[in-house]
C-alpha cells in the first residue's frame, strides 16, 4: 500500500521536482527530497495544513513565494523526468523513508555548514549539500506516526 494516493501525473511532477532540486546529489539525494514532499502531504500541521495532493505541496506558496526554489526559479520545468527519476519518485511515494529526511519537513542548501536550526526547527541531518530539518517536539506529532 502506498504512503499517499497519487496519479501518474503526480509521479512525473514529483520526479521532475526531485531532479531539479537534487540531481547532483544522486539517488539518495533525490529520494530525500521526495520524502520531504511526501512528509508535507502527510503531516497536516504547522505550515502544511490542508494539503491534499502532490501538486498542492509542490506549488504551495508561503510568504508570497513558492516553497521550493525549483518552482520559484522555474527550473523544475527545464527537464522532463527520466525513467530513473520516475522510479525514485514511485519508491518514495510507496515506501521510502530514511535518515536524514525520514521525519523532515524542510531542507535547503546553505552553501556553507548546516545551521543547527532553520526557522526554529532542529536539524535532523545532512546529505551532501542539503540540510534537513524536522519539526520541533510536540508541534507536529503526525510526522512521526506513520
Amino acid at each position: 500500500m502506498a504512503r499517499v494516493k497519487y496519479t501518474d501525473s503526480d509521479v512525473a511532477l514529483m520526479a521532475r521536482m526531485m531532479r531539479a532540486e537534487a540531481e547532483g546529489e544522486g539517488r539518495i539525494g533525490m529520494l530525500s527530497v521526495g520524502n520531504v514532499i511526501v512528509n508535507r502531504l502527510k503531516a497536516n500541521c504547522i505550515d502544511f495544513k490542508d494539503l491534499r495532493s502532490i501538486r498542492q505541496v509542490i506549488f504551495q506558496v508561503q510568504g508570497g513565494n513558492y516553497s521550493f526554489e525549483a518552482v520559484q526559479k522555474g527550473n523544475v520545468f527545464y527537464n522532463r523526468a527520466r525513467g530513473v527519476e520516475k522510479k525514485l519518485a514511485k519508491q518514495t511515494l510507496d515506501y521510502w523513508r530514511e535518515h536524514p529526511s525520514k521525519y523532515a519537513l524542510w531542507y535547503f542548501n546553505p552553501y556553507a555548514a548546516c545551521p543547527p536550526t532553520w526557522y526554529g526547527q532542529p536539524i535532523s541531518g545532512q546529505y551532501k549539500q542539503h540540510c534537513y530539518y524536522e519539526p520541533l517536539a510536540n508541534t507536529c506529532e503526525s510526522v512521526y506516526s506513520w
